[in-house]
């Protein structure tokens, strides 16, 4: 029982990271449940069940406030069910000794990129309204549903930024489009593991439990999209994924490291993580605090100014 309400709790603070940063909900579930010893590929295959009814929810939430472009969902959404699939069949056909490790490789290499991402750069909004183009769009989501299968998440952490870095977008909009395509994926990469493992190591009530927590966590997070300062979050969120996985990668066959030098590696990571997060919360004071004056207050001013 205490082991469903932890995995209730992580699905509900997965969810409000996700449907806050259009990232993440995979890569936390996943790491977890890795962390608990489950089978890499059954880890995938719970979390992307899950999230056909967390992504349902967090969609039309989303869709509520505003927050999707439908041509966007459909032109990265299907092309990444495709590679959803394909990732799928892959994972399931690996060893669990194989995939283990790999998956932390992914889920490792998606941490850093989502943690030095917002530290560094935060969610950059200079170059909105220009079109985004399929070419770009479906290639874009074939690769980030390959490895969202593969790496138990990756649909947000590859599609959001590069949704971002593109500039075309408002970022709620980017956020939005990417929580709702995910409703796809998740389908297409359900399909794959069923198809593939059926249901060997599967734990329904694990999914439940997951699937509970997101479902109520989604429309607050269609909410928060708009105040929770995305910068100091992403450094957060990214910071547990590498820990997590640098973990599992130090108590693995590939590096089997203890003692004296595991502690220096873990002092290193949060350290690290730290200083991302403290640097986030600085720079996101400074943006705060650059930011001009609301046009209203001038307004009583200047009229004061021109009154006799």
């Amino acid at each position: 029982m205490r082991t469903l309400i932890v995995l209730a709790l992580a699905g509900l603070g997965a969810q409000l990271v996700d449907g806050s940063l259009g990232m993440a909900y995979g890569v936390t579930s996943t790491t977890l449940l890795l962390a608990l010893g489950t089978n890499p590929a059954a880890a995938s295959a719970t979390v992307h069940l899950a999230e056909i009814g967390t992504t349902l929810m967090s969609g039309v939430s989303h869709w509520r406030f505003g927050n999707v472009d439908w041509r966007v969902v459909l032109r990265i959404g299907v092309p990444g069910a495709a590679g959803a699939f394909l990732g799928a069949t892959v994972l399931s056909r690996l060893s669990t000794e194989v995939a283990a490790p790999l998956m932390s490789v992914v889920l490792l290499g998606l941490g850093l990129y989502v943690l030095s991402r917002f530290t560094l750069r935060g969610l950059p909004e200079d170059r909105l309204g220009g079109p985004l183009r399929k070419r770009f769009l479906s290639p874009l989501g074939l690769v980030a549903g390959f490895l969202d299968a593969t790496g138990g998440g990756g649909w947000g952490p590859v599609g959001t930024p590069a949704l971002l870095a593109s500039g075309r977008m408002e970022p709620r909009k980017v956020i939005g489009s990417v929580d709702t395509s995910e409703f796809l994926v998740a389908i297409a990469a359900s399909l794959g593991f069923l198809s593939s493992l059926g249901s060997q190591g599967l734990d329904w009530t694990w999914v439940a439990a997951f699937l509970l927590g997101g479902l109520v966590a989604a429309p607050v997070a269609a909410w928060l999209v708009r105040l929770v300062p995305p910068r100091v979050l992403g450094s957060a969120v990214g910071g547990v994924i590498v820990v997590t996985n640098a973990r599992t990668l130090l108590h693995s066959d590939w590096a089997r490291l203890t003692g004296a030098p595991a502690l220096c590696v873990y002092v290193l990571l949060y350290a690290l993580w730290a200083a991302a997060v403290a640097y986030s919360v600085r720079a996101h004071l400074r943006e705060r605090a650059a930011e001009p004056a609301p046009a209203v207050a001038e307004q009583p001013l200047a009229a004061a100014r021109r009154s006799p």
